[in-house]
Formats: structure tokens, sequence, C-alpha cells
């Protein structure tokens, strides 16, 4: 049920395959799987299998600014230490998945939310967010993130951004 645009310009002809929200089979519904297997990790503290969603070379943009580069450096945000009813859950939620016609890649948009103790705690923190993902032997991966917050309660707002 995907949606193909065509859009012809003066070097010739364009051509972006929009999915969003489609049926099972598709593209856009393996990238929202994978979201949500990951999202099931993160709310378990599980890291290596968070991690496996990212490619080796992985770059995020935190919500606050800090940049990280490679699987092993986004890996240690969660890894869990201390309590747990004091951790930061992620949560993930696309709105968009847009696959492209041409090249293995696909772009991804939501929002994001962090929750005090477990997803079912408090949200403290939270935004919007892209990701961009890259099939690789038959398996779609995270190659790039950046997490934007726009609200916060809490001592979600003690962050401080980086200029």
């Amino acid at each position: 049920m995907g949606v193909v645009v065509l859009a012809t310009t003066l070097t010739g002809c364009v051509r972006v395959k929009v999915e969003t929200h489609v049926g099972e089979g598709t593209e856009a519904s393996a990238i929202r799987e994978a979201r949500a297997a990951q999202n099931r990790a993160i709310a378990a503290w599980d890291a290596a299998t968070i991690a496996s969603y990212w490619t080796e070379d992985v770059t995020v943009r935190r919500a606050l600014g800090q940049s990280l580069a490679g699987r092993d450096a986004v890996r240690a945000v969660f890894e869990l230490t201390g309590s747990r009813d004091s951790a930061i859950v992620y949560q993930r939620v696309p709105s968009t998945v847009e696959v492209s016609a041409q090249w293995p890649l696909a772009f991804e948009s939501g929002a994001w939310r962090g929750h005090l103790g477990s997803v079912s705690g408090p949200v403290i923190i939270g935004g919007r967010y892209s990701a961009q993902w890259v099939k690789r032997d038959g398996r779609w991966m995270i190659r790039s993130e950046v997490f934007v917050p726009v609200y916060c309660a809490g001592m979600g707002c003690n962050g401080k951004a980086v200029p």
C-alpha cells in the first residue's frame, strides 16, 4: 500500500517511494518491527540487543546535543548503572517511514519519550527524532539518529544543552 510519487525535473525523472504504516511484508513494516523490537530491548535494559539494530559506524546526536560515534559508544548509554527506579527508559514512536525506491536506504521520523524507571513510568523528557536506516545483508539497520527534546518535567529538565 506504499505510495509512489513521480516528479519530472529539468534533468530527468526522480522516483521516490514513500511508505507509511503499511501492511505486513513491506520494507516500511520491517523497519517498524525492528524499531518496536529495539524499544522492547531498551525497556528490558538489554544493551546487546539494543546495539544489534545499529551499524558498526552508527552516529547519534543525543537530545541535548552530545555527539556519539560508533556502536560501542552508543551502546554504553544503554548500560544500566545504578537503580532502575532512577534510570530513564527511552522509547521511539515512528510516525513516518519513507523507503527509497532506488537505494537500500530509508528515513524514519517520529516522537521519543524518556520515562522514569520503566516504560510505564512518568514521561520526564521527550521530543522528535529522525533516523537513517540502511539495508545490509537483507536486514534493516540504523546508521544515524538525531533526537531533539521539545518538552520536559521534573528531573528531565535538569540537563544542559551542548551549545
